[in-house]
């Protein structure tokens, strides 16, 4: 009996063990379980926080790549605006040095023109100096050779004369025939000689001598070349006089920059600095931006 109760004392005692250990186990693993918990809750809020990083590191990166988008694109219209600038001053640039080459070749064209009017005038100078020259000289000669005509019929009229009066004198017994008709001979040639030499007028010159048929002809073709002389050289001066304006405004041209052309241009278009300001104050950001580079 003893032993029977000892045994249930005993079997009650390690049925209240085996519910505390029961229950300490139950309390271990639930609070291991509680700890489980909240250790996962832990690492889902820090999951949940990385997410949220995550999103908006993301969020970052799409409106900055966005932003970058928006710069290359702008970046890109402005590399366009530049080339297209760019192309357009050096099209300026090869239209300019076109233009200068063509005044260059121009005003060299004009020059070399130029100093051929003036050689083509200086030679018709010398040689309507040097005919005029000849036809002095041709004027001289012939007056002298009528000069010396004159004076060798004036000796022999006068040798003729005194022969014709010697013979009249002292008439001398015909021995010699011959004689007689040389005698003859040369009373006949002093009848022409007579009749040829007439007085010339007190009041003319020595030129009138040589006024014949000759010296007629020389003097109309001498009046003819001076004529063509001085229309040709009334012809080249005209030409010369608008050659060097031609060379005159092509020098004025020159001088002129390209600020004062520009200048110039805007004038013509109406724009001032008035109209620019307006310009300026009307339009959006972009507008003003792109005129501001169009400037």
């Amino acid at each position: 009996m003893c032993f029977g109760l000892e045994d249930l004392k005993t079997a009650r005692m390690s049925s209240r063990q085996v519910e505390r250990n029961k229950l300490a186990r139950e309390k271990q693993l639930r609070e291991a379980a509680e700890r489980e918990k909240a250790a996962m809750e832990q690492r889902l809020l820090q999951y949940q926080e990385e997410i949220r990083l995550a999103n908006e590191a993301l969020r970052r990166s799409e409106e900055t790549a966005d932003l970058l988008a928006e710069k290359s694109r702008v970046a890109e219209e402005e590399a366009m605006l530049l080339s297209q600038k760019a192309s357009e001053a050096e099209q300026e640039i090869t239209r300019i040095r076109l233009n200068n080459m063509k005044a260059e070749e121009e005003k060299v064209h004009l020059e070399r023109k130029t100093r051929e009017a003036e050689l083509l005038t200086e030679r018709l100078v010398q040689e309507s100096e040097r005919r005029a020259a000849e036809a002095e000289k041709l004027k001289d000669e012939l007056l002298r050779a009528r000069i010396a005509e004159k004076e060798a019929k004036e000796k022999l009229l006068e040798f003729l004369s005194r022969n014709a009066y010697t013979a009249a004198i002292t008439p001398v017994p015909n021995l010699f025939p011959s004689t007689q008709v040389f005698t003859s001979d040369l009373q006949a040639d002093l009848q022409n000689l007579q009749l040829d030499a007439e007085p010339l007028p007190s009041d003319l010159t020595s030129y009138d001598l040589i006024a014949d048929g000759d010296v007629d002809q020389l003097s109309l073709e001498i009046e003819k070349e001076r004529v063509d002389y001085w229309e040709k050289s009334k012809h080249l001066q005209e030409q010369l006089r608008e050659l060097r304006s031609e060379i005159e405004v092509m020098k004025v041209g020159e001088k002129q920059c390209e600020l004062d052309q520009l200048h110039e241009e805007q004038m013509r278009l109406g724009e001032n600095k008035y109209s620019t300001l307006k310009k300026v104050k009307s339009g959006s950001t972009k507008a003003r931006v792109a005129f501001f580079e169009e400037l």
